[in-house]
């Protein structure tokens, strides 16, 4: 995985809080919208997961301009977007099929945080937040797999948890992140000040 600086970061929270803003409001719906039509329910979570794998893309390419964390949010995309196409052309009349992809997303999306977390940042409270949730993310995904006698909104509803989950982690990201990125900029506003 590459580097990613705090001030690289710092400069990306509107990422950050469009990823969060998406999994809180699929969250939400998951385990309140009462929808009882698996197969909308697993259609709508194709389309939510299809929308973050773009906010994922679009963060790469512009990761790529800049030579900065480009290949982390690759990896992000491409996770979501699979996990979105398999559930939506292969696994959406399955329910056994579609409740392996969610957990295995699960799982796989916590790994990555963890990952991301221990690799990617220097700062103790963004560590905290991207371990946090890929540790939720992990419970959750095992739980999802191993409960093989729930029928399945219960593990839509599992889902729709760690989807608020990572709403709550990433708004909370971006929002600490912005305020670092305003922080460093008035530093170095001062710094120049000084300077004259």
């Amino acid at each position: 995985m590459a580097k990613i600086n705090r001030k690289y970061i710092d400069k990306h929270w509107l990422v950050f809080i469009l990823r969060g803003a998406l999994a809180g409001v699929f969250g939400f719906i998951a385990l309140f919208g009462g929808m009882s039509n698996v197969e909308s329910v697993v259609a709508i979570i194709s389309i939510f997961l299809l929308m973050m794998g773009v906010v994922d893309s679009v963060g790469a390419l512009y990761n790529s301009t800049k030579k900065h964390g480009w290949v982390n949010s690759v990896i992000d995309a491409a996770i979501d977007v699979v996990a979105a196409v398999v559930l939506l052309f292969v696994a959406r009349n399955d329910l056994v099929t579609s409740v392996i992809v969610l957990s295995v997303y699960t799982i796989l999306s916590g790994v990555i945080d963890i990952f991301h977390g221990f690799l990617s940042t220097v700062d103790p409270t963004d560590r905290f937040i991207r371990i946090l949730a890929g540790a939720c993310g992990c419970i959750i995904g095992a739980v999802i797999l191993n409960s093989g006698n729930f029928e399945i909104m219960t593990f839509i509803r599992f889902f729709g948890v760690y989807m608020l989950i990572v709403g709550i982690t990433s708004l909370i990201y971006g929002v600490h992140n912005r305020a670092q990125n305003i922080e460093d900029k008035m530093a170095r506003k001062q710094s120049r000040k000084r300077k004259k």
